[in-house]
């Protein structure tokens, strides 16, 4: 277990957790090299100790770990924290990227991988999760309300949490309420890897939006386009 030091600026710091000593030594060096804070970890069990010690911005998961696996530790973190999860792992079938989507991962890049676009993979989460946007707009849909600027959702008055994710697709849409967005078009706004993640993160908000999230009001399909944002 290889840990930074406290960070007392604004350097984001990234917990890296990979049962591959070379794996983890690698993207260590190469993050530091471009200006992040590291910290390593070689299972699940290595990385809950060092995340109760220490504030993270961003955790880079390998998927196929000795005891708990990437996936459950993914549903783990999320279920109390919407702090930017990568899933950096082998298994890299359409399948297994839905389900560590559906898990509550952010991103997921299969091995072997350069490691460029895992940097420009990386900024893109933490830009979409520290944006400050201008707009102080607040969009109302059903006992929903969501702040643009401050991405923050809303029912009844209860804060909902998101994953960056999560928050940057509710953003697209409600930049244009009322108006269908195509897939295409939300994965480009969002840097999801693939469309159909895009579904995926839908499915994942009306489960925090909607009454029926089978019956969607608010956030519906349009069939041969996408999505659109009912709003009040």
């Amino acid at each position: 277990m290889n840990t930074a030091a406290p960070n007392s600026d604004n350097t984001p710091h990234i917990l890296i957790v990979d049962d591959d000593d070379r794996i983890r030594s690698l993207i260590k060096r190469y993050l530091s090299e471009n200006g992040y804070l590291t910290s390593a970890a070689e299972n699940a069990q290595e990385a809950r100790v060092l995340m109760a010690a220490l504030d993270f911005d961003l955790l880079i998961l390998d998927v196929m770990m000795p005891g708990e696996s990437g996936f459950d530790l993914t549903k783990s973190i999320r279920a109390a924290s919407n702090i930017p999860i990568l899933l950096l792992t082998a298994r890299g079938l359409s399948e297994d990227r839905i389900i560590g989507l559906e898990r509550g991962a952010d991103d997921y890049m299969s091995k072997p991988f350069e490691p460029r676009e895992l940097l420009l993979r990386i900024n893109a989460l933490l830009r979409r999760t520290r944006s400050n946007t201008p707009d102080k707009a607040t969009l109302t849909f059903g006992s929903c309300t969501f702040s643009l600027g401050r991405g923050e959702l809303r029912r009844d008055g209860e804060l909902i949490k998101l994953t960056a994710s999560e928050t940057a697709l509710l953003k697209a849409l409600a930049k244009k309420p009322g108006e269908p967005i195509s897939r295409r078009t939300l994965a480009e706004q969002t840097s999801s890897a693939l469309e159909r993640s895009i579904d995926v993160q839908v499915t994942r908000i009306r489960k925090k939006t909607e009454e029926n999230p089978r019956a969607p009001v608010y956030l519906q399909t349009v069939r041969g386009v996408g999505y659109v944002l009912m709003a009040d």
